[in-house]
């Protein structure tokens, strides 16, 4: 199985830089949102997003994923954490990281942090992903709705993120996949300002189109843009349709 993919990243109307990348390739799409703003989020998301563009061409199977996702992320990490020992300035950065490579017939979603991925089956939207926040903990425990949520001051508070420590391992599972179904990866950029409803009326006229991803920045434009926007629409192909790409800023492998 491949992946046949459109994305886009975008700074958005409020940030000064992109910290966000991600990558579009034939067995794996991904997106970062790096965290620590001029401390130097775009490195940290860049690191990592390099890494597993390099890993493009591994042979993923439903045996072998966790262990190359382990050695993957162990490897980002320890480049953040040289990186931060090399300019202390950098001390604080860290990035989000949601992907998902491809098996023989299964999908491995890899998560840690708050951005998102989606699957669009039948006309339905359903968040694959659980995010790595306090309000989602606090939802978690019941001691906080859905709706709260929403507008709590600390929902931007992330609880677990790739920032140069070697114990942070993400959390990895195998998805079982439909031919149609469409996939949509996503900073908070996108996942904090649209809600549910809007995203399925736009993958629902539109699916996997240019035009979709533009709508869906449109929308995000119109709430205020107040983060970076990346995002990733992809489905499941059998043929190699040779889609790669780097999207972000300071995302350019080495």
């Amino acid at each position: 199985m491949h992946f046949q993919s459109v994305a886009l990243s975008d700074r958005g109307l409020n940030r000064e830089i992109n910290e966000d990348s991600a990558w579009i390739g034939s067995q794996i799409i991904a997106v970062a949102d790096g965290l620590g703003g001029h401390a130097g989020g775009e490195v940290a998301s860049a690191i990592v997003i390099n890494r597993l563009a390099k890993a493009e061409k591994k042979e993923f199977t439903k045996e072998s994923v966790h262990d190359l996702v382990i050695e993957i992320t162990a490897k980002a990490n320890g480049e953040i954490a040289k990186k931060i020992k090399d300019s202390p300035k950098l001390k604080g950065m860290g990035t989000t990281l949601t992907s998902l490579i491809t098996t023989e017939d299964k999908v491995a979603l890899i998560h840690i942090g708050d951005s998102r991925c989606y699957q669009f089956r039948d006309g339905k939207l359903t968040q694959l992903s659980k995010d790595h926040t306090l309000v989602q903990e606090l939802i978690d425990q019941g001691r906080l709705s859905v709706e709260e949520a929403t507008s709590h001051p600390q929902k931007s508070l992330i609880t677990k993120a790739l920032m140069g420590n070697s114990e942070t391992e993400p959390f990895i599972q195998l998805i079982n996949v439909e031919p149609d179904d469409l996939f949509l990866l996503c900073t908070d950029g996108l996942s904090s300002v649209l809600g549910e409803s809007e995203i399925s009326k736009i993958l629902r006229e539109d699916g996997l189109t240019e035009i979709a991803v533009e709508k869906l920045k449109a929308a995000v434009y119109k709430s205020g843009a107040p983060d970076n926007i990346t995002l990733v629409l992809a489905k499941l192909t059998s043929e190699d349709t040779n889609t790669v790409g780097i999207l972000g800023a300071a995302a350019v492998v080495a």
